[in-house]
């Protein structure tokens, strides 16, 4: 039979159907809905309390202390960790021997061990002096003076969080291809041109998922600060309050909401994050291109269907 006589129907896609996924479906909808409804008339989670000390004055400015803990211990933690990047990537044995001993103890020890040997600095060193090695100092301070609880915390939480800044940024500068530094380096650029426009562009791509990890977690971490001790961010305010109203589970949930809506946020600025510097990746070059310009040399055009056969 010739191949013009063969009728050229569309084939019938059939889904393929999944009644276990319903299924399992309702009963996560269900549980989730007798979880709430349990939760509603519970007399524990005194929810008229919560709804009084929600934005409550005293718990509203804990949350905006939180909110500098991570902003200024994240700021450190990356400066330091590029550097600590640079110095593991480095030639030179002895810099790359003191950042790796300094990444073994920051993410070797727990970070509420490292809070409070920073809550006990001053007991440990008692001044700091300014001058030349073992002579006369030209200028001394107490330490509890220079540096107050606040202080002290954000210091704690951005040397150990650098620590794994300097793993993430490591690890993205190593995800960028090598001959692009020496392509970059032929065409005359200097370093910090090709870490500017070469390299941090691509490598953005593969820092930013995990450091918006950290960042969330070290909203999170900022509850342990309590061990320098500084006792006004927000979990240990809410603790102090429930200690006065005997009722602690409502202020747990107001806590909780609390980190809830900073994490929405960042979870929301990670995202386009992503998006902006992923641009271009995974995309099949079709779709990038316009509508009515011409395939490139090596695409792959498909005759037009015919009646006849295929010369």
């Amino acid at each position: 039979m010739p191949a013009s006589a063969v009728s050229r129907e569309p084939i019938k896609a059939v889904r393929l159907r999944h009644p276990w996924r319903n299924v399992f479906a309702v009963v996560l909808l269900a549980v989730a809905a007798l979880f709430i409804i349990d939760a509603a008339g519970r007399p524990a989670y005194d929810w008229p309390t919560v709804g009084k000390y929600l934005f409550d004055q005293r718990v509203s400015q804990a949350a905006l202390v939180t909110l500098e803990l991570t902003v200024l211990s994240m700021i450190i933690a990356i400066i330091l960790g590029v550097v600590l990047a640079v110095m593991r990537l480095s030639p030179n044995p002895v810099v790359t021997s003191i950042a790796w001993v300094y990444l073994w103890v920051f993410r070797g020890t727990p970070v509420y061990v490292q809070l409070v040997f920073w809550g006990l600095v001053a007991i440990i060193y008692q001044t700091i002096d300014i001058g030349i090695p073992f002579a006369e100092p030209w200028a001394s301070f107490e330490t509890k003076e220079v540096f107050g609880p606040f202080w002290l915390a954000v210091i704690g939480l951005s040397l150990n969080e650098s620590a794994y800044m300097a793993e993430i940024v490591r690890a993205g500068l190593l995800a960028v291809d090598k001959g692009q530094e020496e392509a970059s380096k032929a065409l005359g650029m200097s370093w910090w041109q090709t870490m500017r426009r070469v390299i941090l562009p691509q490598a953005m791509r593969v820092i930013i998922p995990p450091a918006g990890n950290e960042v969330i977690s070290m909203l999170k971490t900022t509850s342990l600060v309590t061990a320098v001790p500084f006792s006004l961010e927000l979990y240990s305010r809410t603790r102090d309050i429930s200690a006065e109203t005997f009722n602690p589970i409502p202020l747990l949930i107001v806590a909780s909401i609390w980190y809830l809506l900073f994490t929405s946020i960042l979870m929301v600025g990670q995202y386009f994050l992503e998006k902006r510097f992923g641009r271009g990746i995974g995309e099949r070059p079709e779709a990038r291109r316009r509508p009515g310009e011409p395939a490139g040399p090596d695409a792959v055009v498909s005759p037009e269907p015919s009646g006849g056969r295929t010369p």
